[in-house]
């Protein structure tokens, strides 16, 4: 299997199978998966393909491949499961591990190198959280790998240029049509100043080279801006309007933080953390690995992202997610140098602390579970026993490999883990998720009459119309004033936040009959809590003329 690609590619989709599929329904749907989600379900009830909207209104804010994506498996397999509804963005990041494999080659790494790689990248925390997670980023950062591979075909391989060029400006294109130019920036932007800088750019005498580039370029810009260029004609008013708040977003104060902020970025690999902060410091490495000139590219293509990103005022955690694949290339050859050939006693020391503290946590994990969660966890023993015993278990072989220096195994272990992770110890967040005040859309349903229309009272929440199955249209209080008196006593059903129904009985309480019939309440954790939103929680009211 050491340099077999078949066997590879097989092993690679089988662990990412585990760490996408495995209990992918069990969250309940967030906030941005709401919104990809409804809008969706409204391309497929109302045919909004092109001009797509939310809740019945124009939602321009995010390009619609993904969404499409998923209303093509929504339409087939239907809209009532989310792990059916998260499954395209499953398939969509094994196809970023895949190209990644094959990009490994393509630098000159072994098959044992490229295998390494793959592993170490689907099994990086916020790879594969953002890989269950059905919203807009992993889409475009998927597409631009496989737009990178090709890419890198016309720069290196200099075979079938034109070739190359078409299929790496289609999935360019798919990437800019999902996130419109954030992977240019973070991804595309960063490999091409790592390539200038260690393998330099060269094209002497070579036109068909120039050419390709050029149609690389120029068929992925324009294919890729097309959706883009219709809706800013079809509905320039509402496009321009959306746009300049996107954009604000990213030049103003809007989420904006220390230029520092990412500069923790390795530790969002989760289990690879150590290893890939080992990674990172080139005077260790220079002398550690086989191909030089790989882990220079692979290292500048990292910091350059981070560097990248860290000028941008508005940041968040997820926008890291274009780091971590280079990260997992670069902490690569740190893996790969720990697991062959002679190592230095310094080296053995560093490899048993950055694999053996994963082998430690699994020893201890079940003694952890028992003496601090067993009356949390009560319900659940089924999952309790075979997390158990699938963490012992492994934490032991982790341990002895290291103790026999057999790290390879250890590493592989380590993945072992990772898997045991998503598979068995994930169903017990349930245990932890709860509300003893959540009521869900449902009982909202029940308690409603059929003939009463319902709106959502000055903004809503996309969770909740997610929930709801249908449109939930927002309404303020000129509106819902003028609505009231043209209905003919006709009762109007209102979602309200607790902070709008002290001013909606004020408003409305003298000339209309108000009931407080219900309320809605998503929240997985109780009030009081830190992590508790006040916009999940809605007060349900009728009102009809008194």
């Amino acid at each position: 299997m050491l340099n077999n690609p078949g066997k590879h590619l097989i092993f690679l989709f089988i662990v990412s199978l585990i760490m996408l599929v495995s209990n992918l329904g069990i969250l309940p749907v967030n906030i941005m998966e709401a919104r990809n989600f409804i809008t969706a379900r409204e391309m497929v009830q109302d045919n909004h393909w092109i001009l797509t909207t939310m809740n019945g209104e124009p939602r321009y804010e995010k390009p619609p491949l993904p969404t499409w994506i998923t209303a093509v498996f929504g339409s087939i397999l239907g809209f009532d499961s989310n792990l059916s509804l998260r499954l395209p963005v499953a398939f969509i990041t094994i196809l970023l591990v895949v190209y990644l494999y094959k990009f490994s080659l393509k630098l000159g790494l072994s098959g044992l190198n490229s295998l390494q790689n793959g592993l170490i990248a689907i099994t990086s925390f916020y790879i594969y959280f953002a890989g269950r997670d059905n919203q807009w980023d992993m889409y475009c950062h998927s597409f631009m790998i496989v737009s990178i591979y090709y890419l890198w075909e016309i720069l290196r391989i200099r075979k079938n240029p034109f070739k190359n060029a078409v299929i790496g400006a289609v999935f360019s294109a798919f990437s800019i049509l999902s996130k419109g130019p954030i992977s240019l920036y973070a991804l595309l932007l960063p490999f091409l100043i790592a390539y200038g800088w260690v393998y330099r750019y060269s094209f002497r005498n070579e036109r068909k080279h120039i050419l390709a580039i050029l149609l690389y370029t120029i068929l992925g810009i324009f294919t890729g801006i097309s959706w883009t260029t219709y809706v800013h004609w079809a509905d320039p008013e509402t496009f321009a309007s959306m746009a300049k708040v996107e954009t604000s977003r990213w030049v103003n104060d809007y989420n904006s933080k220390s230029v520092f902020y990412y500069w923790s970025f390795f530790t969002q690999s989760g289990i690879w953390t150590l290893a890939a902060f080992l990674g990172l410091l080139y005077p260790y490495m220079k002398l550690r690995v086989s191909n030089i000139k790989a882990y220079q590219f692979t290292l500048i293509w990292t910091l350059a992202s981070v560097i990248l990103l860290s000028i941008i005022p508005e940041k968040k955690t997820r926008y890291l997610l274009p780091v971590l694949i280079p990260l997992a290339l670069n902490t690569g050859f740190y893996i790969n140098y720990l697991t062959c050939g002679t190592k230095k006693k310094i080296d053995r020391i560093l490899g048993n602390i950055s694999l053996g503290l994963v082998g430690i946590v699994g020893i201890v994990y079940p003694a952890v579970l028992y003496f601090f969660f067993k009356d949390s966890i009560y319900s659940q023993k089924g999952w309790v026993i075979m997390s158990s015993v699938a963490m012992f278990i492994s934490g032991v072989l982790i341990c002895y490999y290291l103790t026999k220096t057999i790290f390879d195994k250890a590493f592989y272990m380590v993945v072992v883990v990772q898997c045991v992770v998503i598979a068995f110890i994930f169903p017990l967040s349930k245990s932890f998720l709860h509300n003893s005040n959540y009521k869900s859309v449902e009982d909202l349903k029940r308690v409603l009459n059929k003939n009463i229309e319902l709106y959502t009272f000055n903004s809503m929440t996309p969770e909740i119309v997610w929930e709801y199955g249908k449109k939930m249209p927002v309404i303020n209080e000129y509106e819902l004033a003028e609505k009231l008196e043209n209905e003919s006593g006709q009762p109007i059903g209102i979602l309200c936040i607790k902070g709008d129904s002290e001013s909606l009985m004020k408003k409305f309480s003298s000339k209309y009959e108000i009931k407080n019939l219900s309320y809605v309440d998503l929240n997985t954790v109780s009030p009081g809590s830190e992590d508790y939103r006040d916009r999940l929680h809605r007060e349900l009211f009728i009102l009809y003329r008194k």
